[in-house]
């Protein structure tokens, strides 16, 4: 897939495929998104390693990256963007905006680096529903 028909698909979530908290998070935004708009690609497929590439952003990141309008989101700043595609709850959060990013991403970071420790490793993507399937790039 070329780079300009990866980026028609905006907004992509990349996240970590072998993570067991990522797959989680991710289950869980599928149940609670509103729209469906939501595409997403491991970071280590060919769309993640393109779309790193494409926005510059050092290859070893490994946190979750939000392709939104044509920019990249990382860590905190992706998931406090991700908020207005939920429904329920989900988008009072994005009241954490007023803590500075430095602050927010030091306890993403904390909970980043202890989520393999604390959730393990997937070998397998998990099942997704059928209606769901489409929307995964490169899985």
């Amino acid at each position: 897939m070329e780079i300009n028909e990866i980026l028609k698909k905006q907004p992509i979530l990349l996240f970590d495929g072998e993570c067991g908290f990522c797959n989680r998070s991710i289950l869980t935004f599928l149940k609670y998104e509103k729209n469906n708009r939501m595409h997403f690609a491991p970071l280590t497929s060919e769309v993640g390693i393109k779309l790193k590439s494409y926005f510059e952003l050092d290859e070893k990141i490994d946190s979750i990256i939000l392709i939104k309008d044509h920019s990249a989101y990382i860590k905190t700043c992706a998931v406090l963007r991700l908020m207005p595609y939920l429904k329920g709850f989900w988008p009072v959060m994005i009241i954490f905006v007023i803590i500075p990013p430095f602050i927010r991403n030091n306890i993403y970071d904390v909970i980043a680096k202890n989520r393999m420790k604390i959730f393990g490793r997937v070998k397998n993507c998990a099942l997704l529903p059928t209606e769901d399937k489409s929307r995964f790039l490169n899985v």
